[in-house]
Order: structure tokens, then sequence, then C-alpha cells
């Protein structure tokens, strides 16, 4: 039987090689495997290209969603070949809510304190404004439990997101016709944990929780988070 194509989407402030060692585990088991790159502009337009990117994936797909990611995977989901989603400390919105509506419905995490704001151009000569974690902060905040330098690596190659990624709303929640699992990182201080239960709860996701994972799990945890998408694909194979 045929393995469906994991797809893998990164969230803010990151890019697709933070995938490296679930990339690597998924491939030790002969699962194919694919990580585009998150333009980071803003939830419609990032889930759109989602959503065309997997018009060009052969076969059925498992779509896995990290952070941000989370948010992006919930749309384009919807896409006819996607048979599974898999929320790996991540966003689960439903349709109609905003990922600061969701946020904003738990306490405050300490990522808010910790945002730096850039501006960059619009194509119609207009200015918008994106965010990363200040760099000093960006380990405690962000990464936690992976080595210093590694860290610091990480805080200085950040990728900003859009501002307008808080506040554009979901259009669809795929959660609700396709199978979900999810992830719950237990010490995560970029979203807050309690917002990830909630998520994957209200999605009727199979969870698994880390209690000491960071919000960078992806890197410190490959391991336990290829399993979760290996379980993901013998379901749907």
């Amino acid at each position: 039987m045929t393995n469906p194509t994991v797809v893998l989407v990164h969230g803010a402030f990151a890019d697709a090689t933070g995938w490296i060692g679930v990339i690597s585990e998924l491939r030790s088991s002969g699962i194919p495997v694919i990580a585009p790159s998150n333009p980071l502009r803003g939830l419609t337009s990032d889930a759109a290209y989602l959503a065309s990117f997997l018009t060009q994936v052969e076969g059925p797909a498992v779509l896995v969603g990290h952070s941000y990611g989370g948010a992006l995977i919930t749309v384009a989901g919807a896409a006819e070949n996607v048979v599974g989603l898999v929320y790996v400390a991540a966003y689960v919105p439903h349709e109609g809510e905003s990922l600061g509506q969701l946020q904003g419905s738990f306490p405050e995490c300490p990522l808010t304190g910790h945002l730096k704001e850039w501006t960059y151009p619009l194509l119609d000569g207009d200015s918008a404004v994106e965010v990363t974690i200040e760099e000093t902060a960006f380990p405690s905040v962000f990464a936690a439990d992976v080595s210093e330098d590694v860290a610091g690596v990480l805080a200085a190659a950040q990728r900003p997101l859009a501002m307008a990624a808080f506040t554009e709303t979901v259009s669809t929640a795929a959660w609700r016709t396709k199978p979900s699992w999810a992830l719950v990182a237990g010490s995560d201080r970029t979203i807050s944990p309690e917002a990830q239960r909630f998520g994957a709860a209200r999605a009727g996701a199979v969870v698994v929780e880390l209690p000491d994972a960071s919000h960078a799990v992806v890197l410190s945890e490959p391991k336990q988070v290829a399993d979760l998408i290996r379980d993901a694909v013998r379901a749907t194979s």
C-alpha cells in the first residue's frame, strides 16, 4: 500500500529547515515527505499558497502544521487530496475565528511582550508591519529545550510574520471533515498550551502531550513528532 506524502508546514519565526530531524525520521520509515517554504505574509495568502502547492502533489497527502502552520493546514486542508491533519504545538482555529481571538481567550504568553516590529513595503506603495521575537528573549520564549548555540542561530535567522496573520479570520475548518492528530507542547511559551489543548479537543484530534517540550519541539523531539505523524500515515493509508 502506498503511503500518502507528508507535507510539513513550518510556522512563524522559522523556516523549513526546522523539520530536519523529522524529515530524517520519516524517510527512515520510507514515508515520502516534502517541506515547502511558508511565505508568512498573512493567513489568507499563505493558505492560498499552500492550497496551490497541494494541487501539485501527486496522490493523497497528510498535512502537518507547526505553530502558525496549524492555521494554514486548517484552511488548505480542505483540498480533496488531503487525508489527514497533524497539529504540532499549533493553533487549531475554527471557521470565522482569528488567531488573535483564539489566543486571546487564554492567559497571555511571554511571546506577546517580546515581539519586535518591522515594516515592509506593499505593492501599492504603502507599508505593513511584520514581527520577530527579540533576539535576547528568543531562547526562553521559543526554544528553551534546544542547545544555547542552536537557539542563538535560530534567533539570528528568524523569518518575520506579517501582523495581518493575527487578525485575518479562518475561511474554513478542514478538521470538521478530516481526521486530525495533535501534539501539545506542555512548556510552550509562544502559543499557550491551554490554547493548544482547547483547539485539539474541539477538533476531536488524537492528542499526545509532551509536558517539558518548548515551542521548538520539532527540533528538540523529532522522533516523538515523527511517531505521531507515522500514526496519521498508518491510519490514512
